[in-house]
């Protein structure tokens, strides 16, 4: 049972108080095709890399045309993570989260990829907030070249390295996101049936 009306979420126990999103997805986790519905009425989309010791966070315009980068948050435990987290999406009016999985270059999940998976179990026991996993094979290198190429010294990197890749995840499915919607807008309707 949840206590909607005050902003309280109260869950049984391991958080299974609603419907599994999508079918064979674990509770929490949406695919790319069903953001644009959770992204009505004004809200953005938010994109983050998990560090060991910091959540690079990016969040997106209300166009979902531009990834734009935020402080990261330094990671200290998880409950309290999810605090300051949970406020920035908040205050950011998130409609989603897309969370960078980090899979092998031979494409399977190692230990990265588990705790990526386990940081969104334990989001859903918090937070109605759906989440996308997305492949972010090679994000931190390219968020690094890109500083690099703006001529930032390796301490700046080192701060803003996390937001950056965030920010390439996150332009990454803004992308995908406008080329369905272009597709979306170019098939032809089925013929009717009359």
């Amino acid at each position: 049972m949840a206590l909607r009306a005050k902003g309280y979420s109260v869950r049984r126990a391991f958080g299974k108080t609603r419907d599994v999103e999508g079918e064979g997805q674990p509770l929490g986790i949406i695919t790319i095709e069903e953001l644009p519905a959770r992204l009505a009425g004004g809200k953005t989309l938010a994109g983050l890399d998990l560090g060991d010791k910091t959540i690079g966070v990016a969040v997106s315009d209300q166009r979902f045309s531009f990834a734009h980068p935020r402080p990261v948050i330094m990671r200290r435990k998880f409950s309290l993570d999810a605090v300051v987290l949970l406020a920035l999406l908040q205050k950011e009016n998130v409609g989603a989260v897309v969370l960078g999985l980090p899979i092998n270059m031979d494409g399977s999940e190692g230990p990265r990829a588990q705790k990526s998976r386990a940081f969104v179990r334990n989001m859903a026991q918090l937070s109605d907030l759906p989440f996308v996993l997305w492949d972010e094979r090679l994000s931190t290198v390219a968020a690094e070249r890109t500083l690099i190429e703006m001529d930032f010294s390796r301490r700046k990197r080192a701060g803003k390295i996390d937001s950056a890749a965030a920010a390439f995840i996150l332009q990454g499915v803004l992308d995908r996101l406008q080329s369905l919607g272009a597709s979306a807008r170019t098939e032809p309707e089925p013929p009717s049936a009359a």
